[in-house]
């Protein structure tokens, strides 16, 4: 599968675009420090907090902390099925919803 492909799959369950380049490079990488992959992505390193934080949120990326912080993505097909489980949640819950909202 293309790199672009992956981007895209992850896109399609809810990652945005930058996250999903993030997550795919550590995944290609290996575990990497902050600073590395704000200077290989060319992310201010802001910015790739913020990211990191939602990508640990959401159980794809994994931070080991010891002398610094390394940074891990989580296999791509556990990735995928922790991502269709949250949107299945997100999907009974509008269903939810909206039901309520007709009973109403």
């Amino acid at each position: 599968m293309s790199l672009e492909r992956i981007i895209k799959t992850l896109e399609s369950f809810g990652l945005k675009q930058i996250e999903a380049e993030v997550y795919v490079y550590l995944g290609k990488k290996g575990p990497q420090e902050a600073k590395d992959l704000a200077y290989a992505l060319n992310i201010q390193k802001r910015q790739l907090k913020s990211i990191l934080k939602n990508l640990q949120r959401r159980g794809v990326v994994t931070a080991s902390y010891e002398r610094v912080t390394v940074y891990s993505a989580l296999d791509f097909e556990k990735t995928l099925n922790l991502l269709e489980k949250e949107n299945i949640q997100k999907t009974k819950a509008i269903r939810k919803t909206l039901e309520n909202f007709k009973s109403n």
